[in-house]
């Protein structure tokens, strides 16, 4: 076989190259800000000689893991200055991203900005995706091949992205899902005066469910109200609530394009008991969750049932449908354990679909205790509340 000319193998070459160029760092934020944080430790945020700064870190300044290192942070927009530089510094928004003086609210708003605005493929995933639920792995994958990411980079671009949204606080847990919130509401919750950033996640534990998913504006048409008992932060109730409302009903009703509302959502003047009663009488379809018994629950279910208005019904298996309740078909979730719970959930889904789809097509169709034995009793109201 003929030897490659030199021609031909340095456009083998240039092919390569292109091929395997990433379009984003190859390193999660927080492991690149350590760079920054060091440079700012060792020079008191002044440039700092390269060498210097690697062997006060016990790290050869040629390694090719050194090297990547400061390749991810300048590519954050971090530092200035490449891993063949006789000198690193760190850059005014870098600076901003360290520095323990700022308030965590501008320190947190700089960090978004390199780790998510500033990167071409984050940010476009960003603006795509916020305020919404995270999406299944598929859906991401496909969102990236939407953005041109190359298929060898699409997984890790994922993985990254991820990464960077909990490090930062966009990406919580609220409501029984993992959410990307707006940027705006994440820096609503910081402090604005001056102290320390912990690492990880920001202020984490102050964030509020209510606070962050919340109903300004309701089309009840599109609204499906979810009435469960919600209890108390970190309480057994709000945990199942969580649970059931991210993991197994909005998902059933996803389909339905029905936004799922549950009452400490509602972020509106005035008094909350009239707030609910709107949302009973308005939403196009009530799901009521009827485990632990909870006395509002079935307040709020026999408001829906007097207005003959459609209500799903679901509750933990282990819990017993009251005699008044147990004429309508109720969903049964067995929350034994994890074992019982996690290999239904798509049946529990499909169960609970069936359902909404009956009481959407044909609203009279959904009987109730009330409608049964006083057919022709409807409640009336109009939108002024009367």
């Amino acid at each position: 076989m003929p030897e490659k000319k030199e021609s031909e193998r340095i456009e083998e070459a240039r092919k390569r190259k292109k091929r395997t160029q990433r379009p984003f760092p190859a390193c999660s934020f927080s492991e690149a800000k350590e760079l920054a944080e060091a440079i700012l430790e060792f020079g008191s945020g002044q440039p700092v000689r390269r060498i210097s700064l690697f062997d006060h870190l016990n790290k050869s300044p040629e390694s090719g893991t050194s090297r990547q290192w400061i390749t991810n942070a300048s590519k954050y927009g971090l530092i200035k200055g490449s891993y063949a530089a006789e000198h690193l510094e760190l850059t005014p928004d870098g600076a901003k991203a360290v520095d323990s003086e700022l308030s965590k609210r501008e320190q947190t708003k700089a960090r978004i900005k390199l780790a998510i605005l500033d990167i071409p493929t984050f940010n476009a995933l960003y603006e795509k995706l916020s305020g919404n639920k995270l999406p299944a792995r598929a859906a991401l994958i496909d969102a990236a091949v939407d953005l041109e990411v190359s298929e060898e980079f699409r997984e890790e671009a994922i993985d990254t992205f991820i990464v960077n949204l909990r490090d930062l606080g966009l990406l919580q847990t609220l409501s029984g899902a993992e959410r990307i919130i707006s940027v705006d509401h994440l820096l609503d919750t910081l402090p604005s005066g001056a102290s320390p950033m912990p690492t990880g996640t920001p202020n984490s534990h102050t964030h509020s469910p209510g606070r962050l998913v919340t109903v300004e504006h309701a089309n009840f048409e599109t609204t499906c109200f979810y009435v469960t008992p919600i209890g108390e932060e970190e309480s057994e109730h709000r945990k199942h609530s969580d649970l059931f409302l991210g993991s197994i009903v909005e998902p059933a009703l996803e389909q339905f394009q029905l936004k799922v509302v549950r009452a400490d959502a509602i972020d509106k003047p005035g008094v909350i008991t009239r707030q609910i009663i709107d949302y009973l009488l308005r939403a196009r379809l009530v799901v009521a969750d009827l485990s632990y018994h909870n006395p509002n629950v079935f307040y709020e279910i026999a408001i829906r049932h007097a207005a003959r208005l459609p209500v799903v019904q679901i509750i933990r298996a282990q819990d017993r449908v009251p005699f008044d309740l147990n004429q309508v078909r109720t969903i049964n979730i067995d929350t034994t354990d994890i074992y019982s719970l996690v290999p239904r959930i798509d049946t529990y889904r499909s169960e609970i679909a069936n359902q909404v789809r009956r009481a959407l097509e044909d609203p009279d169709s959904v009987d109730n205790p009330i409608s049964t034995f006083y057919p022709n009793l409807r409640v009336q109201f109009n939108d002024n509340g009367g």
